[in-house]
């Protein structure tokens, strides 16, 4: 079965090399999003298996957006290294986090199917 991914993230560019990248990586992403009204609708409508939320979302913060997608698993993504995010992401309801430069499919399916450790 095709892991399903909503990618929400406010950078046009990051959003279609990430997609590329998922998709090359076997993942299906079913949808995109730039805030979090948006994220909540596309989450609403696809009900996807996973949900990549960048950390930043412009004036909008992804941990909030974490806490609203429940009960969709939700991994943090940040272009700042994980230790920078470790005690807001530990926090959270996210699954983890990955930074940008370590995404791929196989991380992704990773986190998703590994225990959550608290």
């Amino acid at each position: 079965m095709t892991l399903r991914c909503l990618l929400v993230d406010d950078n046009d560019h990051f959003l279609a090399a990430a997609c590329s990248l998922l998709e090359r990586d076997g993942l299906e992403v079913a949808g995109t999003a730039k805030t979090i009204a948006g994220a909540l609708g596309r989450a609403g409508e696809l009900a996807p298996d996973v949900a990549l939320v960048d950390v930043n979302l412009g004036a909008e913060n992804g941990f909030d957006l974490a806490r609203s997608l429940a009960p969709t698993p939700v991994i943090m993504i940040s272009t700042h290294a994980g230790d920078d995010y470790a005690d807001l992401v530990d926090e959270s309801p996210a699954i983890g986090f990955l930074s940008k430069l370590d995404l791929s499919g196989a991380a992704v399916k990773e986190l998703v199917s590994g225990p959550r450790e608290r």
